[in-house]
């Protein structure tokens, strides 16, 4: 990270192509991500509700209390760990202070917020679905924006080294 702060992105080409690889992979684990969303509901609360709820007309379980217990387990820490290293990374751009701020806090409330999404429509209420589909969205949204925030810096980065070199 230090190598944003004194600008050294600009003459670490290794380093710059490291991160954008490591960028690359997040982007992957991105889509991914989506993948998996809507390989068991789609953005209606019908379908939230029925995969966290049961179906009859799909012979559908509700999720477990261990099961969903697991997933939090797991999604709490590794979430956790993918959104500080993105704002992160981000937190060394030369994007405004107020779009750190913003995306920032927006990342993490939304990756807590769809952790929670879950365990409200199964244990409180299915209303909550609507909850947990926002929460995805913006979530998705967020890593999105901190993906294209940091990748634009960085590739900014290479083509400055670029043009340094041939002149």
């Amino acid at each position: 990270m230090r190598y944003f702060v004194t600008g050294e992105q600009h003459r670490k080409s290794l380093l710059n192509a490291l991160v954008l690889m490591f960028l690359v992979y997040i982007a992957l684990l991105w889509v991914s991500n989506g993948m998996m969303y809507f390989h068991h509901m789609d953005l209606t609360p019908d379908s939230v509700i029925a995969y966290y709820l049961g179906s009859e007309e799909q012979f559908t379980q509700p999720r477990s209390y261990q099961g969903m217990l697991e997933v939090s387990h797991f999604h709490l820490f590794s979430m956790g760990m993918l959104v500080l290293t993105l704002t992160h990374l981000m937190l060394m751009t030369e994007f405004s202070v107020r779009l750190k701020i913003w995306l920032s806090s927006s990342t993490y409330a939304a990756a807590l917020a769809d952790e929670a999404g879950g365990w409200l429509v199964r244990f409180v209420d299915p209303l909550f679905a609507y909850f947990k589909i926002a929460a995805f969205v913006v979530l998705e949204l967020s890593l999105a924006a901190l993906l294209i925030v940091v990748i634009t810096t960085l590739v900014r980065a290479r083509i400055q080294m670029s043009k340094t070199r041939s002149e």
